[in-house]
């Protein structure tokens, strides 16, 4: 009956594994099949698979060359936009004193060469009349109002002077004029105006345009933006934080434009986010907000409001950028090399899987399975990774794959030479199989501890061509533990209950005798010898693989028993 419990327990888990292995594979079907969005191949990066490369030109207003600290800084903003669009493994570089060189894996869709081309200043401008009501509202609870019936604002009449950014004195008769005929799908002439001048953009659709006032707030005002729902109504709104300046300028902006929504006196009462000439965002103000922490809500989705939470947050930078050249590249490694390290990869799992089998016989095959499922594991995790967190394989993550392989094939050694342990002292082959395995875990959880915080201090600390190096050094590592868990114990459990293994075979790697045991089988144990003839041919038998295989602690240790049996031996004669 105690037999039979370990025989079931590692049947449940073997079970288990295969359900883990079935989920896995499912959850990328449903990306396959249900999304679109994922593959049964791992993602490439930049230098395996090719992509896109895009090259901004930074403009100064004396057009003298930018300091490098200012191109660091816009770099670091452009790498925030990509990583926040979900784009993995990108490679932004300064070059040449004033370009930002930006290269992404793949083709770059859409969204992504918008964020990246969104390189102008962002600015804060007063709405001085529209053509199309606005759909999003301004105001420290996020909620939203309908929109009020606009008034003619063209018709307003000038006063000579204007005395805000959103009086109607801005809007001089040639003013009138240019906005009418504006075509919104016509190539802007001057992306930068003058930021003390009026200005006429339109939404990044095309649908609505805007005569706006004087530039009144930049992009550096806003420290931060996030996206998330409402308290109350549950809708998705965009959250900000101001500066200690902006909050001062934006409640002041604030109560005027409250004062115009009271007053009727749409679209007035809106201010647009201008990036890079388009109106990203024109909310209604809906309250006075003092405290710098005002919120926009109104027709947003979850992905809707992040894109403009990230658009708010990295919109602002220290230069403005022109894009000098948008191409398709090829790898810089390519197919070539990525074969080369897959040869590599299969000629080190060759010495391992030779190494396995001539050291321990059968044995190693159990060595060859577990790195087989931890190869399949590894594989689809990586697919999965690729459709949730774009995660992309490059060749240092390639080279991460092939060292883990002899990191995996160490736990198992580790694990085995305790089994050989534990049968050198006699006991039997299943009884070798948990305490070597009650041994071996501490060691290899203790290891692969290490490993992994290694890999998390490279990944923290390393360039960015080395990040994936590390990431999948440090992801098969968990995997390894996970396999050494669920998989290489259970069997070693079943195993040890079969007669080829459990009665020490000689081609098992189990053979007590090879090993210099007196355990012989699974209930047989060499009559013990006696005299110095006994001694003498147990020394022989034993001597081989055993003394090869004790550690330092333990030859010590004989050394030490065996001092103290003549000692005993010298007391016995002398009485």
């Amino acid at each position: 009956m105690a037999s039979s419990s370990p025989v079931r327990h590692a049947w449940r888990v073997l079970l288990g594994l295969l359900i883990v292995t079935a989920v896995l594979f499912g959850i990328n079907a449903i990306g396959v099949y249900g999304f679109k969005k994922s593959s049964w191949t791992p993602e490439l990066a930049l230098d395996l698979q090719g992509g896109t490369q895009i090259v901004l030109g930074a403009q100064t207003e004396d057009g003298a060359d930018p300091s490098q600290e200012q191109l660091d800084q816009a770099a670091s903003i452009i790498r925030q936009r990509v990583d926040a669009a979900g784009v993995a493994e990108a490679d932004i570089t300064t070059e040449g004193g004033r370009n930002i060189v930006v290269q992404i894996p793949g083709v770059a869709d859409e969204q992504t060469r918008a964020r990246i081309q969104a390189s102008a200043k962002l600015e804060f401008r007063a709405v001085l009349a529209a053509t199309d009501p606005a759909t999003e509202y301004v105001g420290e609870d996020g909620k939203s109002t309908p929109y009020p019936t606009p008034n003619d604002s063209m018709n307003a009449v000038p006063s000579p002077e204007p005395t805000d950014a959103s009086d109607p004195a801005w809007m001089t008769e040639r003013l009138q004029a240019e906005f009418l005929s504006y075509d919104c799908t016509a190539e802007r002439e001057d992306p930068n105006p003058p930021a003390d001048q009026p200005l006429i953009a339109c939404d990044p659709d095309n649908r609505v345009k805007y005569l706006l006032g004087p530039m009144e707030l930049d992009g550096t005002a806003i420290e931060d933006a996030t996206a998330g729902r409402d308290p109350q109504s549950g809708a998705w709104t965009v959250n900000l934080v101001l500066d200690e300046n902006g909050t001062k300028v934006f409640g002041d902006i604030s109560v005027r434009l409250n004062a115009n929504r009271i007053a009727q006196q749409s679209p007035r009462d809106q201010f647009a986010f201008v990036l890079d000439g388009v109106v990203i965002s024109a909310p209604a103000m809906q309250a006075t907000i003092m405290n710098g922490k005002p919120s926009i809500s109104g027709s947003f989705d979850q992905e809707s409001s992040k894109a403009l939470a990230d658009q708010l947050r990295y919109g602002a930078l220290p230069l403005s950028f022109t894009v000098e050249s948008s191409d398709t590249i090829s790898a810089t490694l390519g197919s070539q090399q990525l074969q080369i390290g897959l040869i590599a990869g299969l000629i080190g799992l060759a010495l391992v899987a030779v190494y396995s089998l001539i050291s321990y016989r059968a044995l190693g095959w159990v060595i060859i399975a577990s790195i087989g499922v931890m190869a399949v594991l590894t594989y689809i995790i990586i697919c999965i990774l690729a459709w949730r967190m774009g995660f992309r394989l490059s060749l240092a993550g390639v080279a991460g794959l092939i060292v883990s392989i002899g990191f995996t094939a160490d736990s198992f050694i580790v694990y085995f030479e305790r089994i050989r342990d534990e049968l050198r002292d006699g006991k039997s082959i299943t009884a070798a199989v948990e305490d070597g395995w009650g041994r071996a875990k501490r060691t290899i959880y203790i290891s692969k501890s290490i490993n992994v915080l290694a890999a998390v201090v490279l990944y923290i600390l390393a360039d960015s061509t080395v990040k994936g190096f590390a990431f999948t050094l440090g992801l098969t590592t968990l995997i390894d533990v996970f396999i050494f868990v669920i998989f290489t114990h259970p069997v070693m459990q079943l195993l040890a209950r079969t007669r080829f293994f459990g009665g020490g075979h000689k081609l098992s790697g189990l053979d007590p005798e090879s090993l210099g045991a007196v355990y012989r089988g699974r209930s047989q144990y060499r009559e013990a010898l006696t005299g110095s003839s006994g001694r003498a041919a147990r020394n022989r038998a034993a001597r081989g693989e055993a003394e090869k295989r004790q550690t330092i602690a333990e030859r010590k240790r004989a050394e030490a028993l065996a001092a103290q049996g003549s000692k005993d031996a010298g007391k016995d004669s002398d009485a």
